[in-house]
């Protein structure tokens, strides 16, 4: 009896990865966990030092269509709509290794509809999903140019089941180096271009010898600040940020899905998205609120859909006055 059950066991999971390849090799692979989005106007440059900033994010993502390996509609209304949130922490030191301030964050958060790929019936309620730790984020501060270096890891404290569709979480550990720049056109630092680039490196998935290939992440932002004057003229009250941003995501190596003696390599996909973001810095409550908007475009093999990104923190100042 127990011979029979394990070979329906394996049985059913080779069916079920067959399943995902004929559902994968026209569209997508299979998703990481970088999510597009949480970085825009200013992303090489590392909060000020002896800061502790606590913020509560607010992601949601709205796929409009699947594309295939042409770009074009293979579903025209998916009706998937994926969202996310959770309370972060961000705190940076005065401490500095190679001439960089040293820096680390944690992010718990809780996300709906977690999109495992490009099938359409991957559908769960809101719960809680995998964990972001970044250990090691390094910023330099420069009179023309900001710089940051950061080691981040999503750990996959989520729900996760191999052909499930309620999974909240990924089902594995993923690995992620990332460096930027942010650019400034003028000495008071009010005109900026930025760039981040993040490398992902993903583990196998939960009980499977399933992997997701390597996935690079580019995010930035054109952007001018404007001061906020007080009443009387003499000081500023406020810091707003304003520009266009931007995303780019390409599958840099192939899905590896083992079904029997064979290792399927569904197609490789990528995105593009440009939108907006604005958002204030109230200097007198260290309290900032930041919203993003950005509308993806020549999407392959993935869905296609418009990205919204609220952003609300509290700052703790521990520097000397």
């Amino acid at each position: 009896m127990t011979t029979k059950f394990n070979s329906y066991r394996q049985i059913r999971s080779t069916l079920t990865l067959l399943l995902l390849f004929v559902s994968f090799s026209g569209y997508s692979q299979l998703k990481g966990g970088h999510i597009l989005g949480s970085s825009g106007l200013q992303s090489g440059t590392q909060a000020p030092a002896n800061t502790l900033s606590l913020y509560v994010p607010g992601y949601f993502y709205e796929a409009g269509s699947l594309r295939n390996s042409d770009g074009d509609k293979s579903i025209a209304n998916p009706d998937i709509n994926m969202f996310l949130t959770g309370v972060g922490a961000n705190y940076v030191s005065d401490f500095k290794i190679l001439g960089a301030n040293y820096g680390a964050t944690i992010l718990v958060a809780f996300a709906s509809n977690t999109i495992q790929g490009s099938y359409v019936d991957s559908k769960s309620s809101f719960a809680f999903t995998d964990m972001l730790v970044q250990p090691i984020q390094l910023g330099w501060h420069n009179k023309r140019a900001d710089f940051v270096f950061s080691y981040q890891l999503y750990l996959p404290t989520g729900k996760y089941e191999l052909g499930a569709s309620d999974n909240s979480g990924l089902g594995m550990f993923m690995n992620e180096l990332s460096a930027g720049t942010t650019l400034f056109f003028n000495d008071k630092k009010t005109f900026h271009f930025s760039a981040l680039a993040a490398y992902e490196m993903n583990g196998k998935k939960k009980d499977t010898n399933i992997k997701t290939g390597d996935i690079l992440s580019i995010e930035g932002g054109l952007g001018k600040t404007f001061y906020m004057m007080n009443a009387e003229k003499t000081a500023p009250k406020g810091i707003l940020n304003a520009g266009l941003i931007y995303y780019l995501q390409y599958k840099v190596s192939h899905d590896e899905i083992p079904a029997g003696t064979l290792l399927l390599e569904p197609s490789k996909d990528r995105v593009g998205a440009i939108g907006a973001e604005v958002n204030y810095f109230h200097i007198g409550c260290k309290t900032t609120a930041g919203l993003r908007w950005v509308s993806e475009i020549g999407a392959v093999n993935r869905f296609q859909g418009n990205t919204f990104f609220l952003t609300l923190a509290h700052v703790f100042s521990f520097a000397k006055e």
